[in-house]
């Protein structure tokens, strides 16, 4: 399997028309028309065509009066391969920014994991969509996965030109990023532009938790160490992370769900639309009312309705 490579193709040239989208290893057929979420403001249909407007940059808390040059927006995405790659992307004031997409979209939840974040806001990020398409370890150690199931599936992002998300942002210091790095150790770091609902582009990227390989996982994250491997997954019996035909965690979408829905109207109809399934098909709105049906209603366990309370 080849990897995708941000490096050569930053700005993700080659992908297909809209009607089309793009993976590292997935099917890349038509999606049918998606129902447009209630944006405030139209977003571009092209994630290149994104990178070739001149548009008015939007200041977070992050940048300082005094700021370096900002990077070009045709450089972005990139990956952030290590952690020296982070600096890249951090601010005068020692910030860097986190884009949440997922549990992220509750604040609750968000300062759970960075007590000191700084501002938790709203925004849009174009060019990529949301898929249940990988096992995670941590619903294994809380006793909420179900192998039987297979509703062991946590959530992630992959390029697809023709989507738009409605997304949380906010700083965090750099002297978090190893941490920030162990926690989300299954995924690929990439460094995107954010928008927010003025259609104005932030002038400091932000880290984007996207979808993996198992071989560059195994050879990026673990250094081709197989007992580094074992005890992050293995032990589970989690024998490969990226697939394509597991569920979402119940209690996790729930959470996911609610956090979208506290957050705004506009991110709870996105989150419902645009969000799928390992098939690249199935919305989750679909999900709830099929298959899902009685997620919703379902408490998290005791001690953990407070993490996954949306």
């Amino acid at each position: 399997m080849i990897p995708m490579s941000f490096t050569k193709v930053p700005h993700f040239a080659h992908l297909p028309r809209a009607s089309h989208c793009c993976s590292y290893h997935v099917p890349s057929t038509c999606l049918r028309p998606l129902k447009p979420s209630p944006l405030s403001s139209p977003s571009p249909p092209h994630l290149r065509h994104l990178h070739r407007r001149r548009r008015r940059s939007a200041m977070a808390i992050g940048d300082s009066l005094w700021r370096p040059t900002p990077l070009p927006q045709d450089t972005l995405p990139f990956e952030l391969k290590i952690e020296s790659d982070f600096d890249r992307i951090v601010s005068p004031d020692g910030l860097v920014s986190v884009c949440g997409f997922g549990s992220l979209l509750s604040e609750t939840s968000a300062r759970s994991t960075f007590p000191d974040l700084i501002n938790f806001r709203v925004a849009k990020l174009n060019g990529f969509r949301r898929v249940f398409a990988h096992v995670a370890p941590i619903f294994f150690e809380r006793g909420i996965a179900n192998p039987e199931t297979k509703e062991i599936s946590s959530l992630s992002v992959e390029p697809c030109e023709s989507e738009t998300l409605v997304v949380t942002t906010f700083e965090i210091q750099r002297s978090e990023i190893p941490s920030f790095i162990e926690r989300e150790h299954e995924f690929r770091f990439l460094a995107v532009t954010l928008e927010t609902f003025n259609g104005l582009l932030y002038t400091t990227p932000s880290v984007l938790c996207a979808r993996y390989t198992d071989e560059e996982y195994f050879l990026n994250r673990c250094k081709g160490n197989e007992e580094t491997l074992f005890q992050r997954y293995g032990r589970y019996g989690i024998h490969k992370i990226w697939l394509d035909d597991i569920l979402p965690c119940r209690v996790y979408l729930r959470h996911c769900v609610l956090a979208a829905k506290n957050l705004s109207e506009a991110a709870y109809e996105n989150f419902l639309d645009h969000t799928f399934l390992g098939d690249r098909k199935t919305t989750i709105r679909e999900y709830l009312v099929n298959k899902g049906a009685g997620i919703m209603e379902e408490e998290p366990p005791q001690q953990l309705k407070h993490r996954y309370g949306g």
